[in-house]
């Protein structure tokens, strides 16, 4: 089992202290996280890309080339880059230099994006959200397999036998496909045999089964094996000494950017009895103590079976130094828990019955 973080670099008022962060704060703070989750054992970190004045995270390949040179071991992957309104080709060469900066450690999480700014900031119409993304999508998997690509589609130019340079350090770069709750993306995920990264960040985890069960079994039906195709839940999180610590902690941030968001989308405001909710074993929110947290893991591990999990710690502004805890506390006293038992677990089923 992978464990790891993501996060969007929010640039937003410190609900606590009234304190704004500024984006060249946030940006370094957001570096030295990513060092300390290198140093603390974890596997992934992951920067969203967002095009809002609440983010600093719009180019989030460039984030993760700082983070490279100052980490040895760490995959460093986007979380998520917004196919639908980028170039292909320009997504392909910027991930592959970030690959062979960090000598193979670069992966990309190719989603639709849960915001819509990118798409009038780059000239695209809201009514083309999927057609485009199937078709971009599509050609990053080619960019990806060959050298030279011959191709044509409808929203972008066509390519008749260009190579795209530079190639990556790893045979092939890693494409995951990220989703909400959506089936057809699910069927889609599974038909072309791409690693899946599911975003489970309210509700009940076990609501997401059938999910994973119509990716697998897309997957199956294309013949992929789905055994070797790998499963994330992305999830909000935080890690405290305590389970009333990481509430008391984490709450109020969590609930001025859920409520920022919900009344763009006509959301009810967060309480804080729904946020508690959330934590406990079969909520979506990922927070407690290490015992707490891993518990969790463990518990959504058996519902789904993945491979890897990722946890957005810094929902909303909070102070640097409570964000880094959290972080070493999740790669030190969590990850070895849960890989533990995940391990354990594997070596029980493969042991023959006496």
């Amino acid at each position: 089992m992978e464990l790891g973080i993501y996060s969007f670099a929010d640039v937003t008022h410190d609900p606590v202290t009234g304190r704004a962060i500024s984006p060249s704060e946030r940006l370094h703070n957001l570096v030295e996280e990513i060092e300390l989750a290198d140093q603390a054992g974890l596997d992934v970190y992951g920067v969203g890309e967002h095009h809002r004045p609440d983010y600093a995270s719009s180019a989030p390949a460039v984030v993760l080339a700082a983070a490279a040179a100052r980490t040895s071991r760490i995959r460093l992957t986007s979380a998520v880059t917004v196919l639908s309104s980028d170039d292909q080709v320009r997504v392909f060469q910027q991930f592959s230099t970030l690959d062979l900066l960090s000598d193979g450690r670069a992966e990309v999480m190719a989603g639709r994006g849960s915001f819509i700014e990118s798409f009038r900031l780059f000239g695209f119409a809201l009514d083309d959200y999927d057609e485009p993304f199937a078709e971009k999508l599509d050609l990053l998997l080619k960019l990806r397999d060959q050298e030279r690509v011959t191709w044509s589609g409808k929203h972008r130019p066509a390519l008749a036998g260009q190579a795209v340079y530079p190639r990556p350090y790893q045979e092939k770069l890693p494409v995951w496909l990220a989703i909400g709750g959506t089936p057809a993306s699910a069927i889609r995920g599974g038909s072309l045999g791409l690693p899946l990264a599911v975003a489970i960040i309210g509700g009940v985890a076990k609501n997401m089964v059938g999910l994973i069960d119509i990716y697998r079994e897309a997957a199956r039906r294309s013949g992929h094996d789905p055994a070797t195709l790998p499963v994330a839940i992305n999830s909000h999180g935080y890690v405290a000494d305590s389970m009333d610590e990481a509430i008391e902690d984490s709450f109020l941030p969590h609930k001025a950017t859920m409520d920022r968001i919900g009344r763009e989308r006509g959301w009810p405001q967060l309480t804080r009895g729904r946020f508690e909710a959330g934590a406990t074993p079969q909520g979506a929110l990922v927070a407690g103590s290490p015992d707490d947290v891993a518990a969790k893991i463990l518990y959504q591990h058996e519902l789904f079976g993945h491979q890897r999990f990722l946890m957005q710690i810094s929902v909303g502004t909070m102070p640097h130094d409570k964000v880094l805890r959290s972080i070493e506390l999740l790669g030190t006293k969590v990850a070895p828990l849960v890989r533990e038992e995940v391990a354990r677990r594997a070596d029980e089923r493969h042991s023959p019955h006496l």
